[in-house]
């Protein structure tokens, strides 16, 4: 009995030596990857990656593969950081003298596959980036990899992969996938792919003329995702396919789907809890690792997000906010003990690292049915009838159109920001349509993914001066343009902000009956505007706003949307109100009756839906989520308010932290009527989503800490500075177009009630200088009598000679005729 034991002990230390995890069949050997370089900046990275690695108990070896030059390493600090396989840095390409650091990671590997022993008793390797924080065990077949097929996290703004980029460099552009971020594969995949995936790297690198952001995506236009593509490239010239998950990793600062549990963090954006944030990029230089007792800043407490956010759902995305840097935060903690630092003072937050509550929210998570994407499956197959074919959800495209100038930006910045946070399937590109003279002066390239479009604001053939008519021509040019494997095609205005995902198969959208919300006001569907401009006056329907429509429909109704519009914006004699229901009676609504027609004409019914849109400021209907907030008209809350139309000249996006006037904290508002209580708060989310995406906007575009700038004349001057007390803006003269602007911007600084204080001082001011003006007239006057008996002109009679000139009078009076009334 004895001998059998010894045996069977012999035998599990074997398959420990063989496959490295008790319990691990052959085959199974799981290795763990991830590229660095040598620079603080990875140092704190590879801390949190190697804690989280060990907290989350993912199976098998982890190495990091580090790229340093010959003199960096002489510098480098951080080789006990984490298991190590050195390779030759690629940063400065030997060959070409690119400078291009992220080319080291495909290098690496493919160093790693050749010099590493370690690679050859693999079965299955999971490629990380440094800035992610694992939650849970990363085990490829259980996230469904096989061989030939990898598990991939979801990349959709690799829009190259639809477009001339991949036609341009695989022979097998249908194979191209957008994945990146969390890859999990074969061994023997992974030898295949390599080469290909650093030689796919030098390739689009060098192709510099298809760096646009409209071929690539790439919102700085500079090749900086080159690697990317490289990856699917090269995965596509090789046939290997991915298996698609775009649940297994999140970005903090959005909000996972119920049910889903992220076993990834990817902090590669800025994200925020309350007044908190962080941003990776701000910590570039850090050498936080080696400062005994420095974290990064602490967040609220889990206790103080439940007080601050009263949804459930919002909640979640905070909490994984709250562990992303807190996992951070304790492996530093961790680190600097192990550096041989001296135990840190005590804190409530120390505590906080080291007690059984964060033990608990931040145990290992175990993959869920949602998660893996089966309760989908499990659903989708329960709704099919009987032997019909299981058919996965239809892929989504959102658009949206826009024009060259300040006044879309702003709103691009917030739909995209809001597109990213409400869970919407697919990609968003936004229609740009300029003028050749415009887009020459244009700096908001970057702000989207990008379809460029020729303005038809001034109409070629008529002259006709009718901004809306882009939105339409411009679905047509991309249409005609684009080559989409979308199924369904979602459409929505600039001035929304997504609350939630719009898809086809919750609101019932089919081919031939796309949905919409109502438009009430186009009263022209029931009278002689309809009669006049479609064959088919009762399949008029009032919608418009938000649109859902298959792409087979919308091919077949963009050229019609068009046509309509310019016929009744050309029908001038019908513009009347009591006919258009437009307040103006000056055509503006075309477009929307142009959409309405064309859609009659091709007999499309349209699901109506209410539970889609609303308008801040209108009371919501109790239990309805409403996806998409349209703040296309002036609302309120108290003495706050917001207009659109107000902010049509303001560059709040090139002026380093302008945002929008801050509405009042929710905890000051009445609670006694529940609908309006409700109402004002749909209204300070909508507008505080605009201002917390143009506070990204700006930590994106690095702009200086705003407590650093100075109060002075200096170049802090060009800075927009906007008071956070609510309801009152100040805003610098260098922002505003025009007179009128300025005029507008001086009314909403001035404060609703006078200061005493200010009064006072105000009072004694002037009196100082009517005192001044007084005794400067009695100095001239003596003088001038002095002189007057002698009857020279001397220097006094040249000084008003000069004050009496025409010139003088006629500039001021010019300036006083020319003020625009308000």
């Amino acid at each position: 009995m004895m001998g059998g034991l010894l045996s069977l002990v012999l035998l599990v230390l074997l398959g420990l030596c063989v496959n490295g995890e008790p319990g691990m069949p052959p085959g199974r050997r799981v290795h763990t990857l991830f590229s660095v370089e040598c620079q603080d900046y990875f140092d704190w990275q590879t801390v949190g990656l190697m804690h989280s690695f060990r907290k989350a108990r993912q199976p098998g070896p982890i190495t990091r593969l580090l790229s340093c030059t010959d003199e960096e390493k002489k510098k480098y600090r951080g080789m006990h950081l984490a298991p190590t396989f050195e390779v030759p840095s690629m940063s400065r390409h030997p060959k070409t003298g690119d400078w291009y650091p992220a080319i080291n990671k495909p290098a690496g590997v493919v160093h790693w596959l050749k010099h590493s022993k370690e690679a050859k008793n693999v079965d299955w390797v999971v490629i990380l980036d440094a800035d992610m924080i694992i939650r849970g065990p990363i085990v490829p077949w259980e996230l469904g990899a096989e061989k030939g097929y990898a598990v991939a996290a979801y990349y959709g703004y690799l829009i190259g992969c639809n477009n001339i980029l991949a036609q341009l460099h695989t022979k097998h552009p249908e194979f191209c996938d957008k994945v990146g971020g969390l890859l999990a594969m074969h061994i023997d995949d992974l030898r295949a792919l390599a080469p290909m995936w650093l030689s796919k790297t030098e390739e689009v690198r060098e192709d510099r003329a298809h760096w646009g952001t409209n071929i690539t995506g790439d919102i700085y236009s500079s090749g900086w995702i080159s690697e990317m593509y490289g990856y699917s490239f090269g995965a596509a010239e090789v046939g290997l396919r991915h298996k698609i998950n775009d649940n297994l990793m999140i970005y903090p600062g959005y909000i996972p789907q119920e049910g889903v549990v992220p076993i990834l963090l990817h902090y590669g954006l800025p994200f925020s809890v309350g007044n908190w944030s962080f941003s990776k990029l701000d910590n570039h230089e850090d050498g936080i690792v080696y400062d005994c007792g420095r974290l990064f800043p602490e967040p609220p407490y889990p206790k103080e997000v439940k007080l601050m956010e009263p949804d459930a759902h919002k909640r979640r995305g905070l909490f994984l906010n709250l562990e992303c840097i807190n996992t951070l935060n304790e492996g530093l903690l961790l680190q600097h003990a192990a550096n041989g630092c001296p135990k840190p003072k005590w804190s409530k937050y120390m505590s906080f690292l080291k007690s059984k509550t964060f033990a608990e929210l931040t145990r290992p998570k175990q993959l869920t049915a949602a998660t893996l994407g089966i309760e989908e499956k499990v659903q989708a197959v329960q709704q099919q009838v009987v032997d019909e074919p299981v058919k996965p959800y239809p892929k989504i495209h959102t658009l949206f159109s826009t024009e060259c100038t300040p006044y879309f930006d702003w709103q691009t910045v917030g739909l995209v920001h809001s597109f990213h946070l409400s869970g919407q399937p697919g990609n968003i590109t936004r229609l740009l349509s300029c003028t050749d003279e415009d887009l020459k002066q244009y700096t908001g390239h970057d702000l989207a993914p990008t379809h460029y479009v020729p303005s038809m604001s001034r109409h070629p053939l008529t002259g006709d001066w009718y901004p809306a008519i882009n939105k339409p021509a411009a679905v047509l040019h991309w249409l005609n343009h684009v080559d989409t494997d979308a199924e369904y095609i979602v459409i929505l205005d600039a001035d929304m902000i997504m609350r939630g995902p719009i898809t086809p198969w919750e609101f019932k959208a089919a081919r031939g009956q796309p949905v919409s919300t109502p438009y009430d006001y186009l009263i022209g569907c029931d009278n002689v505007l309809a009669k006049l401009h479609t064959s088919h006056p009762e399949a008029c329907d009032k919608v418009g706003g938000v649109i859902i429509m298959h792409i087979d429909d919308l091919r077949q109704f963009a050229l019609l949307w068009l046509h309509k519009t310019e016929e009744v914006r050309a029908d001038r004699a019908h513009y009347a109100t009591n006919i258009t229901g437009d307040i103006y009676s000056s055509g503006w609504i075309s477009e929307m009756y142009g959409y309405s027609f064309g859609a009659a004409e091709l007999k499309l019914r349209h699901r109506i839906s209410s539970e889609i849109l609303i308008y801040p400021g209108y009371t919501p209907s109790p239990g309805i989520k409403y996806r998409v907030f349209h703040y296309g008209l002036e609302y309120k809350v108290g003495n706050w308010s917001f207009d659109k139309a107000n902010w049509r000249n303001t560059d709040v996006v090139n002026r380093c932290w302008a945002q929008f006037p801050d509405p009042p904290d929710p905890s000051t508002l009445d609670q006694t009527d529940n609908n309006i209580l409700q109402r004002d708060l749909l209204s300070i989310e909508c507008i505080k989503t605009l201002n917390e995406a143009l506070r990204l906007h700006h930590v994106r575009r690095k702009c200086p800490d705003p407590n650093s700038l100075s109060n002075s004349n200096s170049d802090a001057a060009d800075e927009v500075v906007i008071s956070r007390k609510f309801g009152k803006m100040n805003v610098t003269s260098v922002l505003e177009d025009n007179h009128e602007q300025k005029n507008q911007s001086r009314e909403l600084s001035e404060p609703t009630e006078t200061d005493g204080m200010f009064s006072s001082v105000r009072f004694w001011v002037i009196a100082f200088w009517a005192f001044c003006g007084l005794g400067f007239l009695t100095v001239a006057s003596v003088l001038f009598s002095g002189r007057k008996g002698k009857g020279k002109r001397g220097k006094s009679y040249r000084v008003k000679r000069r004050n009496s000139g025409s010139g003088f009078m006629d500039i001021n009076g010019r300036d006083r005729h020319s003020q625009v009334p308000l």
